[in-house]
């Protein structure tokens, strides 16, 4: 265990910058939950570091997916100690440690350092130890990682020890060694592939922890962790997200959209109960004398409200689209209507691209070839697109309709269109404008947000997380 965490004196205050870099990282920890962490240093062993990991992610963490932030941050206050192993040399725990940086290989005259130790990295991954491969991996950072030393400090790149070590070309003794005498092909090679897979990917996360410890150590963790840990899916910027966040995206979509659904139907008149039972309400009043002391009420029926989504799916919003559009498809379920328009600088329906089961990627790049949403020359334009909708589809909007723009309101100089836009606010019978813009945007340069907000309700919905919070004061 690392120093700081070594000292019984500086364990608490140890824990406590921890549980603060967690909480900087999104993930949310109550004091509740910071108190059970300081009880789980008393029942687990110290010294067995997984142990450890577990125990504190047991009480600190509320979802699978704030695990990899998770890790990092642990890897980087609760590092394994810096004695370098030799993963070639039999038990590393033997004889006496060397000082950091300083390479136990006793090599002959002449010798590839890089050849020997990929013979060691290829002898490992077929063991399958995964303690050792750790090991391993911090004796190669130390040796093949480093640059030379320079007035800022010595740095370490993980690139430098997958250059070195090749491991991806390994692959196919791998698989000879693991298979044996079994032979290519059928469900054991799948298996050996599988493994094979997993224990590259377990040595490429122990070399880049190890880079990470060492930066740590020369650059502070604190800044490290600001660079290292990537922003949970729900903080995820839908204008920045990649390919590897939209699965995240789509699984934390799935309930917001339900619970969009419930917050954006229809109010009961007469609150949560209907009309009054009047054969019930006499009946209990015989009890009382004839006074109705207690009324009774028949069930209302819910009814699925009606929605109309409009959605920008210009380039400038193109990750915000794919993200709203995918919303769209998940709100199908719940709402007894769903029309869904998309516009550039003209208006179509693309309700069509979205039947049930449809793959939303397919439904994207379908919008893009066969839906007439550019006009002109396929610039934003909110006023044209606006007047479009209200001219082909007037009656798309009524009173028992939910309104939703999706869109960042920038029209690249072109008139709004509000008085339009006014029009079928006043028409729906709800209307809100989701805007992928931080606020401190609206009515920058050819961004009309400013404007809109104030005939629509504009909300500034960057993340998952916001819409989260939007549909909660609903």
């Amino acid at each position: 265990m690392a120093a700081p965490a070594a000292r019984s004196g500086g364990l608490a205050e140890h824990l406590d910058g921890f549980v603060r870099a967690v909480r900087d990282a999104g993930i949310p920890v109550g004091i509740s939950q910071a108190v059970d962490a300081a009880e789980i240093l008393t029942v687990v062993d110290l010294l067995d570091r997984e142990q450890l990991r577990h125990g504190l992610a047991a009480v600190l963490l509320q979802r699978a997916a704030q695990r990899p932030a998770y890790d990092v941050l642990f890897d980087l206050w609760w590092p394994l100690s810096d004695r370098p192993a030799l993963a070639s040399a039999g038990d590393p725990d033997d004889g006496e440690p060397g000082e950091p940086g300083e390479p136990t290989l006793d090599l002959p005259d002449g010798t590839d350092l890089a050849q020997l130790m990929r013979e060691e990295l290829r002898r490992l991954l077929l063991d399958g130890d995964e303690e050792a491969l750790r090991r391993f991996a911090r004796e190669a950072v130390d040796l093949l990682g480093r640059t030379a030393p320079s007035p800022s400090g010595q740095s370490f790149f993980s690139y430098r020890v997958m250059r070195a070590l090749s491991p991806d070309t390994l692959v196919a003794q791998l698989l000879a060694g693991l298979l044996g005498d079994a032979g290519r092909g059928g469900l054991a090679e799948q298996v050996a592939r599988q493994t094979v897979r997993e224990r590259l990917a377990a040595f490429r996360a122990a070399v880049e922890a190890e880079v990470r410890r060492r930066t740590a150590a020369e650059r502070g963790r604190d800044r490290v962790a600001k660079n290292a840990v990537r922003p949970l899916a729900d903080q995820v910027d839908f204008l920045r997200a990649q390919a590897a966040d939209l699965a995240e995206l789509r699984r934390t979509v799935a309930p917001l959209a339900r619970r969009l659904a419930v917050r954006l139907s229809a109010r009961r008149r007469l609150g949560r109960e209907g009309r009054l039972d009047f054969r019930r309400t006499v009946r209990a009043s015989l009890g009382t004398g004839g006074v109705p002391v207690v009324t009774h009420h028949r069930p209302r029926k819910v009814h699925k409200p009606e929605l109309v989504v409009l959605c920008d799916v210009s380039g400038s919003v193109a990750g915000f689209s794919h993200f709203t559009l995918m919303l769209t498809q998940a709100l199908r379920e719940h709402f007894s209507g769903v029309r869904a328009f998309a516009f550039v600088d003209s208006t179509d329906e693309v309700t069509r691209f979205f039947r049930p089961g449809a793959d939303v990627a397919d439904a994207v790049a379908r919008i893009g070839r066969e839906a007439d949403v550019v006009g002109f020359d396929g610039h934003s334009d909110y006023g044209t697109a606006f007047e479009v909708f209200a001219d082909r589809w007037a009656s798309a909007v009524g009173p028992k309709t939910s309104l939703l723009v999706l869109g960042d309101g920038r029209t690249n100089y072109r008139p709004p269109g509000l008085p339009v836009l006014a029009d079928l606010v006043r028409r729906s019978r709800t209307a809100h404008w989701l805007n992928p813009e931080p606020r401190r945007l609206w009515g920058s340069g050819d961004s009309a947000a400013d404007r809109y907000g104030e005939v629509v309700d504009m909300v500034e919905c960057r993340n998952a997380a916001q819409l989260a919070d939007f549909i909660t004061t609903l």
